[in-house]
């Protein structure tokens, strides 16, 4: 199964971009986007490369899922 993850890009040099991803920064490449994307912005990134920009609201109601997710899996640890 692949995850994108939402991240925020918080640089960006041409087709290189360094985003957030729970406060760890990656750098990804920008060459598969469809449309350019902005410092700020969300994109969903899969294996290092940006797939698609996504809107502020759509990123956090996906953060907010993945992080029921990984409470739910802790609870299910302890």
């Amino acid at each position: 199964m692949c995850l994108a993850i939402p991240s925020k890009i918080i640089v960006k040099n041409g087709f290189e971009a360094t985003v957030d991803i729970y406060g760890a920064r990656r750098k990804v490449n920008l060459m598969l986007l469809p449309e350019d994307a902005s410092v700020g912005e969300y994109v969903l990134v899969h294996a290092g490369f940006a797939i698609q920009k996504i809107d502020d609201a759509a990123a956090k109601d996906a953060i907010g899922l993945i992080d029921e997710i990984l409470k739910t899996l802790e609870q299910e640890d302890a």
